[in-house]
Order: C-alpha cells, then sequence, then structure tokens
C-alpha cells in the first residue's frame, strides 16, 4: 500500500477486467464501434464507498499488460488504493457487453486463466485487512480458483482476529460454478460473515429451496451463522433482518437507464454509511438511494453517486418511516 495513501475503512478483494461495449443500445454485431471500460463487482463496491467519502481499497491479480494498466489508471483516478500484484505470465481478464435495452444486457467472459485466477493469501498486503473496518468479499472470487477460494478464507481469518466485520455478496455466477458446486462454499462464507447481501434467488441457491420467500430465507440464512442478512429485492426493494427484527424499505421510482452496477451500488451506500455511524435504518436506506442512482446511468460504475447527488435524490423523494 501507498505510505501516503489514506488507511482504507473498506478493503475488497476480487478480480476487475477489462470491459468492452456497444455505445448505442444495440448487439454488438450490428456496432461499428466499442467504449472501453473497466468491470469488477469488487471494484465497484470500492469506488462506490470512495465516491461516498470512504476510503477503500481493491486487491486482486493483473496481467503485465495495456489491460492491467487501464484498470489501475481508472481505479486510481477514483481515489481507490490499489492492491495489485502483476503477474508476468497470466493476462489481465476481460469482458464484452452489449446493451440492447435498459432491462435486456447481455455479457460475455474471457477470464479462464487469467492473472486474477492466481490470487494468493500473499497478494494481500500485511495490515490491510487488520487496519479496515470492513472485508468485504463475493462469490465470485472463490469460484476462480482453488488459490482464489484459499485467499478468500485467509482473508476472513485475518478479519475475525483483528475483529473485523466480513460482509459477503453472493454475486452468484453460474458460468464460473454450478449451483451445486457454489453452495457449500456460500454456505461457509456465510457462516463466516457478519454481514450478508443476497438476492432472493440467491437465498434459495444457497439454502436448496427455491419456494422460500425473503423473510423466511433470512430467518435460515441467521441459523447459518450470519448475524445480518439484507435480501436485494430489486423494484421491489430491500429487507433487512437481524437481532432487532426486520425492516422493509421500497424501491425508489428513477428512471432506468442500465440495471447493470446496481446491486453493487446498493451495498457501497449501505457499507459507506454503516461505516460513518448511520443505524441499520440509515444504512438500507442508503443502499437504496445509491441502487436508484446507479440505474440512471450507462456502464457497471459511472453512475456510482458522490454525495451531492444522494442530496438531491433525498430532497425530491417521499421520506418513509
Amino acid at each position: 500500500m501507498p505510505e501516503d495513501a489514506e488507511t482504507p475503512a473498506i478493503v475488497t478483494i476480487g478480480e476487475t477486467m477489462l470491459l468492452l461495449h456497444s455505445q448505442r443500445a444495440e448487439g454488438l454485431e450490428m456496432a461499428a464501434a466499442l467504449d472501453v471500460s473497466i468491470g469488477g463487482a469488487e471494484s465497484n463496491v470500492a469506488i462506490g464507498a470512495r465516491r461516498l467519502g470512504v476510503p477503500s481499497a481493491w486487491v486482486s491479480r493483473l496481467g503485465d499488460d495495456s489491460a492491467g494498466l487501464r484498470i489501475q489508471r481508472d481505479l486510481r483516478a477514483e481515489g481507490v488504493t490499489v492492491c495489485a500484484r502483476v503477474d508476468p505470465d497470466l493476462p489481465t481478464g476481460m469482458m464484452l457487453k452489449e446493451r440492447r435495452s435498459s432491462n435486456a444486457t447481455h455479457v460475455w467472459y474471457h477470464r479462464a486463466g487469467s492473472a486474477a485466477s492466481r490470487l494468493t493469501p500473499a497478494d494481500v498486503p500485511d495490515g490491510l485487512i487488520e487496519s479496515a473496518r470492513v472485508l468485504h468479499l463475493t462469490g465470485i472470487t472463490p469460484a476462480l480458483s482453488t488459490d482464489a477460494h484459499a485467499t478468500v478464507r485467509a482473508a476472513i481469518e485475518r478479519a475475525a482476529a483483528a475483529c473485523v466485520l466480513v460482509s459477503f455478496d453472493v454475486n452468484h455466477r453460474r458460468r464460473l460454478w454450478s449451483a451445486s458446486c457454489a453452495r457449500p462454499a456460500y454456505r461457509d462464507l456465510v457462516a463466516a460473515s457478519g454481514l450478508v447481501f443476497a438476492g432472493l434467488d440467491e437465498a434459495r441457491l444457497i439454502l436448496d429451496d427455491d419456494l422460500l420467500d425473503a423473510e423466511a430465507a433470512c430467518a435460515e440464512l441467521h441459523g447459518l451463522g450470519a448475524a445480518t442478512v439484507v435480501i436485494k429485492l430489486g423494484g421491489d426493494g430491500a429487507l433487512l433482518s437481524d437481532a432487532e427484527g426486520r425492516i422493509h424499505r421500497p424501491a425508489i421510482p428513477v428512471d432506468v437507464v442500465d440495471t447493470v452496477g446496481a446491486g453493487d451500488a446498493f451495498v457501497s451506500g449501505f457499507l459507506a454509511a454503516l461505516v460513518t455511524g448511520a443505524d441499520r435504518v440509515q444504512a438500507l436506506e442508503a443502499g437504496i438511494r445509491s441502487g436508484a442512482l446507479a440505474c440512471t446511468a450507462a456502464g457497471d460504475w459511472e453512475g456510482l453517486p458522490r454525495p451531492a447527488d444522494v442530496e438531491a435524490l433525498s430532497a425530491t423523494e417521499p421520506v418513509s418511516r
């Protein structure tokens, strides 16, 4: 970690890839040009938290290539502390995305054998997790390789030893592993995490029950060991459950441009509020606002809000109490 960097309150670990996407709402087969960006669930959360004023760090591996340089440049430009070892032998991953309409997005991943799949526990700098408030992980990283899974487990052990909150967002990627392979890993991560985020379908996958409603899913995830569970319900808002009870908050209606990244925006808004002293209700509402605002711009992270954006939305939305 650079000596002059702020101490990150939120540390994330995971793969970020170069992103090539169509400029308009059209299929790639008709696109005359592609825009270049970056994308990764964990780095999205790091950027979102940093934009909201919370120092954050992102840990990974990158290839010794232009894609890796682009990722470092974009994250550092957003103020995120980058802790990424450069692998001389493996490339940076890449993804292609087309947005045929606001609710029809397709993504193709080219990440097999990427540098990030070689992540090891030694790639996480000494003291980085121990000095943070939150270690944020997803279900994507352990799916990359046995070594990457071991890195996640080692990071959790370090967080537990330092009394750092472990936040886990399932973020299931069926192209990386099947439900039957992912389920035991997810259950272990839920048991090791103080805060769990999941879509309802993801909660049902973990619990192997396609008929559970959100409240029943919360109860069973608590039974696995999670102290706080947040079920992301998309257009129906979100449900938070902990020892104090359950709270539901509706989604905020916005003009939707692109829903990709909204879940990461929700998590970043929630965590940023949490580490700056918000209570559970305020953190939930902050997450919903961030998720809504992310839908109003195209891109995985470009629409992540800043405080002024949140204030402007808060001034126009109905107050729910």
